[in-house]
């Protein structure tokens, strides 16, 4: 099985905290590694690098890492117009306590219209090719403006997430050549016990969706819950096949 299961889970009534926050044995290694590839990325310069943040448990341990390093790293959000109410509510708070700079990202409003119009608002459901066109409208095109310029991009991609995922590297230079990019993937070989962790130990603000078993959380209409012994990413798109599960972030041409 790909990805992280619930299996082992306390109980329906848990946090995200009780049922996940266990540290691997390696955790403070795998910490001031994780420290030390932020602050090469930090090196680029603030107009070089930034981090793209779905205000996920990754996204948000990064962010605190940054502002506890006071590392001159700017966050990005794309508010793709779908997302649920928790997540729009954590980024107004992100943005009101973080002290590096939190900017939002939007998809063109009339591209949307066009959008919605010509296919309507259920149109990731009719088809890959439709789900995927609406993530170019929502995401992809608002990601090219907001690394536009940029030497480097910061995720929360850890190998555990998915097999599509399980050869992150913590530096991946692959994209420099065709976009003149490298990504940092500080998070690459932490366990989800490990990012609970973190989030529990340093008391960190995270979407409470995540109590609710949304492990992963994108749109509102593309993510559901998970259920006892699914996958990490299962309720990303949970009408299409596995391989589909991607929005064009991240994956290799």
């Amino acid at each position: 099985m790909n990805g992280t299961s619930l299996l082992n889970r306390p109980g329906t009534n848990a946090s995200a905290i009780e049922r996940h926050a266990r540290a691997s044995a390696t955790y403070a290694d795998k910490l001031a590694q994780t420290s030390d590839v932020l602050r090469q990325a930090a090196a680029l310069g603030a107009d070089a690098v930034t981090q793209a943040s779905s205000l996920g448990a990754e996204d948000v341990v990064i962010t605190h890492l940054i502002n506890t390093l006071a590392l001159d790293i700017p966050v990005f959000v794309l508010d793709t117009g779908a997302l649920h109410t928790e997540t729009l509510a954590l980024l107004e708070r992100t943005q009101a306590d973080s002290r590096t700079r939190v900017q939002v990202y939007r998809p063109q409003f009339d591209a949307v219209i066009a959008f919605v119009r010509s296919h309507g608002q259920r149109a990731m459901y009719d088809s890959v090719a439709l789900r995927k066109a609406c993530c170019n409208v929502r995401k992809m095109e608002p990601l090219a403006r907001a690394l536009a310029g940029k030497k480097a991009w910061i995720t929360g991609l850890r190998r555990e997430q998915s097999g599509e995922r399980a050869e992150v590297a913590l530096i991946d230079s692959s994209d420099v050549a065709t976009k003149g990019l490298n990504k940092f993937n500080p998070l690459a070989d932490w366990t989800q016990g490990d990012v609970w962790h973190y989030i529990a130990t340093n008391a960190v603000d995270y979407n409470p969706l995540h109590d609710q078993f949304f492990p992963s959380i994108g749109c509102a209409p593309c993510t559901r819950a998970i259920s006892m012994g699914e996958d990490f990413r299962a309720g990303r798109w949970w009408w299409e096949d596995e391989a589909a599960k991607e929005c064009g972030l991240h994956v290799k041409k």
